[in-house]
């Protein structure tokens, strides 16, 4: 019985010593799986709207002529045109690195407007059937006021990447729009209007960031020159005994815009990296 048990402890301890043998003996390595990153692939087109408002200005320079052209006052002021704005853009980046370059147009509906008013001095515009004088009598009022229904811009756009996700850009192209103007002059109320559209330029900046998916928020400030609208009109004035008075407006119409957007960007919204 004494060997018999000898025996078996003799065999457990073999046993465990293989074991731990085995337990140090030099395993194959195995690589570990690469590590994945997730980054933000700005390449593609994307659509997108926006909100926002404007300061806008009109540099206003009238003249009021008689019947014969001479040149009997002028008045030379500016007018704000602050109002919300609001519209669509769409665009196409191209990212290399860590620059993004691209396109984008928008078009946008605009609240707009402003007004100024001057008088024609008694001593001016009140001579008998346009003929230059001074003598008593009353003065003739002229009122401007204008709107910007719409405006445009096709812009380039490039920037450098903060993070992956985040995108500061600078931006500048093309800008066109419609300014209307109605003006009355005289206390008759003679009402006359004229729209015309008009082409300048548009310069400005941004910030642009994912916000999740193939959804990015941006911050963006713009400033338009869309350069000098101008018209005449011409009213016959009881006060010049049957005479006419013909106001002649050149007005510079600018914008400062601030606005915020979101675009979505069609295709796959990331690029694994290793």
């Amino acid at each position: 019985m004494k060997r018999i048990v000898m025996g078996m402890a003799a065999a457990i301890s073999l046993l465990a010593t293989g074991a731990m043998a085995a337990d140090l003996a030099p395993r194959p390595y195995v690589k570990a799986p690469p590590v994945v990153a997730a980054v933000y692939d700005w390449t593609g087109f994307y659509i997108g709207g926006n909100i926002g408002y404007s300061w806008g200005r009109s540099r206003d320079d009238s003249t009021l002529t008689n019947g014969a052209g001479a040149v009997l006052f002028t008045s030379s002021d500016r007018a704000n045109m602050n109002g919300v704005i609001g519209g669509a853009q769409i665009g196409y980046n191209w990212q290399v690195q860590n620059w993004v370059w691209g396109l984008e147009a928008d078009i946008q509906g605009s609240d707009q407007k402003g007004s100024r008013s001057f008088l024609c001095p008694t001593s001016v515009c009140t001579p008998p059937f346009g003929v230059i004088a001074v003598f008593p009598g009353p003065a003739v009022p002229v009122t401007l006021d204008q709107k910007l229904s719409w405006f445009g811009t096709v812009r380039g756009r490039v920037g450098i990447l903060a993070t992956p996700t985040v995108l500061f850009y600078a931006t500048g192209g093309l800008a066109y729009g419609e300014v209307k103007t109605t003006e009355t002059i005289g206390a008759a109320a003679a009402v006359f209007s004229n729209s015309d559209t008009r082409v300048g330029y548009t310069v400005g900046a941004g910030v642009e960031g994912v916000i999740g998916g193939n959804w990015t928020a941006k911050l963006e400030y713009l400033w338009v020159d869309l350069g000098r609208t101008s018209g005449a009109f011409t009213t016959a004035i009881p006060a010049l005994g049957g005479g006419v008075l013909t106001s002649n407006y050149s007005s510079r119409i600018t914008d400062n815009i601030l606005r915020v957007g979101v675009n979505y960007k069609f295709g796959g919204p990331v690029v694994a990296k290793y």
